[in-house]
């Protein structure tokens, strides 16, 4: 039994191992030392990847399905070589490639798939394999929940999340009895990423963002985190920001670097700015079915393109500007 809950009666725990040390105390110095300086963030992918992540960190990617996916970072990763990542899972195209190119060896997960299009069979063969060497379940709500006990500086939160399940049981949740009601609670331990992910519809040069839509856990992941990478569809100033400062869900203070990335959730969508791109969003379910065809569209769509501009440039722009919502 963890030696922290030792004189809390556990009715239930998770068979999960906990895969990311809590050090709060940690985090809270890393933030201390934190530059709040009011710079240029701007970087390209490439730098930003070289700079603020090493092999065998834990990482995280925000939000799911394919809206607004962090798309343009994820390929770089990919290209950078690193490897043996920890994650948190609750991506869907973007974890995928990770798979594709087996970078990862243990998740805190929740569901990895093809939304609509069934089962990611590049998680399949990674976790047969034996290439996942650790899988913890939890909840969306639980994932999130725990990013906001570590944003909020304690060592778990109690919900009634996952109570009644087997997610439960393959978690690492802790079961006790509230000491105010006499119910069962769970206590989700405090998530510390090392390294997070998003991708959002505008940021100025220092790195406030404002989303439009649906804005998932991006508050939670950016308190929650020790390094932040930005991707933006535009960069704008910081005046436009100035503007809506309700719509600034991510302050500069946070985030350490901010990569330019139009159409950077493609083939994802963005609210407001673009819709999927469902034909080779289809392609792409039918290629991962199998190793050598997946193998082949990773080197067709990602190892042979140097940068995000030469994504964007084999798309083309007569399929961008099809893609493009138009104001009415």
């Amino acid at each position: 039994m963890n030696q922290n809950l030792k004189n809390i009666p556990i009715i239930e725990e998770g068979e999960g191992p906990l895969i990311q040390p809590i050090d709060l105390d940690g985090f809270r110095e890393h933030n201390r030392k934190k530059s709040k300086a009011l710079i240029d963030k701007t970087m390209s992918e490439k730098e930003a990847i070289d700079k603020f992540v090493k092999s065998g960190d834990y990482i995280g990617f925000e939000l799911y399905g394919t809206v607004r996916c962090p798309m343009t970072l994820a390929r770089e990763l990919v290209r950078s070589g690193k490897r043996n990542f920890r994650i948190v899972g609750q991506g869907v195209h973007e974890l995928d490639l990770l798979f594709a190119a087996d970078m990862v060896r243990e998740i805190d997960f929740t569901y990895i798939g093809l939304e609509v299009y069934g089962i990611s069979a590049n998680m399949r063969r990674a976790v047969e394999s034996g290439s996942i060497t650790k899988l913890v379940e939890w909840s969306n709500a639980a994932l999130t929940w725990r990013f906001k006990a570590a944003s909020m500086g304690i060592p778990f939160i109690p919900t009634r999340s996952m109570l009644g399940t087997d997610t439960l049981k393959k978690s690492a949740a802790k079961v006790v009895e509230c000491p105010f009601t006499g119910q069962k609670v769970a206590l989700l331990p405090a998530l510390i990423v090392d390294v997070a992910f998003i991708h959002v519809n505008r940021a100025d040069k220092h790195g406030n963002c404002q989303i439009d839509g649906i804005s998932g856990f991006a508050f939670e992941m950016a308190r929650a985190c020790k390094t932040l990478i930005i991707s933006a569809e535009k960069i704008v100033d910081t005046k436009e920001i100035r503007e809506h400062p309700d719509k600034t869900i991510i302050p500069y203070y946070l985030v350490d670097a901010v990569v330019h990335a139009p159409y950077g959730s493609w083939p994802g969508e963005m609210s407001g700015m673009y819709e999927r791109d469902e034909p080779h969003y289809k392609s792409f379910v039918e290629k991962q079915k199998k190793k050598d065809t997946m193998d082949a569209y990773m080197k067709e769509w990602v190892y042979d393109l140097p940068d995000h501009k030469a994504l964007v440039d084999k798309v083309g722009k007569n399929k961008l500007e099809e893609l493009t919502i138009k104001e009415a």
